[in-house]
């Protein structure tokens, strides 16, 4: 396995379960890991203690444990696939039967004027959030470039640090293709009302400093800051398998079948597999390709490859690709398809929106929720959902994705989803019901 992600120790770690036999190495150019990098947000603003905490287990775990080898801070640097045999930044050369390739994601950094000065960073790795939780100490004003989940949630972390804060994004909207306009804004104005300005419409133009992060240029206006947070998306780390000749699909991806191997010249390469970041898959909703760059997703892929590299048999199907973010006080998420991505491949939408409470109304402590389906207009079929509230989103969006990935109709929903109930927990008809009567009734005229 290459990569120490999600993905590759799950595949890793499969195998295992598959093989009680086989000899498996892990080669990674992270000194850590099995850690969580969706959990640095929550490090740097002191929810979780220190990044010790997010590790779940040491090399030394895998090997006395599972029997795994791990071989930390080395690069794959070439991969013979007719000889089946890699070699190794540190000059080894290592034969396989099966490869899982999981080599991650880069996080894209805008060619601008100073992005290479010191005071900017990426968040990436576990590396990346010690480096910011250092520098943060001597700063007083960060920018965040890009409004999207990481981009948030970094910026409600330092918020809460008592650091001015100010977001930089050239959509015109915060969370852009994954929220609706309306929506989106629900989030803005909870950002904003922590303090957080936002600019939007604001592509970063270029980062002032001689020797270090002195301010920042974005739609004509430059800031004054001594940190930049680059989160402005994840794209395929492709270095290894464009050394392979693997053929990279229209999403800057590498194509992949159920099984996860990849092609080459259109043709199926044999005992090679493929997890994570890296991949496009199938879109569950709609025909096409897609992207769900998740740890949860990573860990089912992972689990695939593993199957298949041990000589099992597993397929990895189509996706919604659902998400959830917690901004504080405030919890996000969605599911299939938003406005944007709909009109994309065509579709015309009907939407269903309500908000109401997360308890019974004489319940103490209910917070705002406000839910959000789509229905393709045509076939009534559920296509996407969002939700916005103070409490028990990720429940909710569970239920929807399970609706969307059957095919539900609006109608059916509303004749057949039941849902459980008690005061602390819910109304006693839970929003999410009410909204698809929403849609329904919007679907009907």
């Amino acid at each position: 396995m290459v990569g120490s992600g999600a993905a590759g120790m799950t595949a890793a770690s499969t195998a295992r379960e598959q093989d009680h036999e086989a000899s498996i190495t892990v080669i990674t150019e992270d000194k850590h890991v099995a850690y969580s990098p969706c959990a640095i947000p929550y490090v740097i603003e002191g929810s979780i203690p220190d990044f010790r905490s997010i590790v779940m287990h040491t090399p030394e775990f895998y090997e006395q444990e599972r029997g795994i080898k791990i071989k930390t801070a080395t690069k794959v640097i070439a991969v013979d696939m007719d000889s089946k045999k890699l070699r190794t930044s540190v000059g080894e050369e290592l034969p396989y039967d099966s490869l899982v390739l999981c080599p991650g994601g880069i996080v894209f950094v805008p060619p601008v004027e100073g992005a290479k000065l010191p005071g900017v960073f990426t968040v990436h790795n576990l590396a990346d959030g010690e480096a910011i939780q250092n520098a943060l100490k001597r700063v007083q004003s960060v920018v965040v470039a890009g409004a999207g989940v990481i981009g948030l949630e970094m910026a409600v972390a330092i918020n809460r640090l008592g650091k001015k804060v100010t977001v930089v994004e050239m959509f015109p909207q915060v969370v852009p293709r994954l929220l609706d306009p309306d929506m989106a804004v629900l989030v803005q104005h909870h950002c904003e009302k922590k303090g957080i300005e936002i600019a939007l419409s604001a592509p970063m133009a270029a980062i002032r400093g001689k020797d270090k992060v002195e301010g920042v240029v974005a739609a004509g206006k430059e800031t004054e800051c001594q940190m930049v947070i680059m989160a402005t998306g994840v794209r395929a780390n492709l270095e290894l398998p464009s050394m392979m000749g693997l053929d990279i699909g229209a999403l800057g991806a590498v194509r992949v079948s159920a099984t996860l191997q990849p092609y080459r010249k259109n043709r199926l390469v044999k005992d090679v597999y493929l997890a994570g970041d890296v991949i496009m898959c199938e879109n569950a909703v709609t025909p096409g390709p897609t992207m769900n760059q998740l740890g949860t997703a990573a860990v089912r892929q992972g689990r695939v490859a593993g199957i298949n590299a041990a000589s099992g048999c597993a397929s990895y199907p189509p996706v919604v690709a659902p998400w959830v973010s917690c901004l504080g006080e405030m919890q996000v998420a969605g599911t299939g398809l938003s406005q944007s991505l709909a009109e994309y491949y065509g579709l015309k939408l009907v939407e269903g929106r309500v908000t109401g409470l997360t308890r019974a109304r004489y319940y103490p402590g209910g917070k705002s929720i406000t839910v959000k389906m789509l229905a393709d207009q045509e076939t009534r079929k559920i296509v996407g959902a969002q939700i916005v509230g103070g409490e028990e989103v990720t429940g909710r969006i569970d239920w929807l994705t399970a609706a969307v990935l059957k095919g539900v109709s609006a109608d059916e929903f509303v004749a057949s989803f039941e849902s459980a109930y008690c005061p602390p927990t819910s109304m006693v008809k839970d929003v999410v019901n009410l909204a698809a009567e929403a849609l329904q009734r919007a679907l009907n005229g």
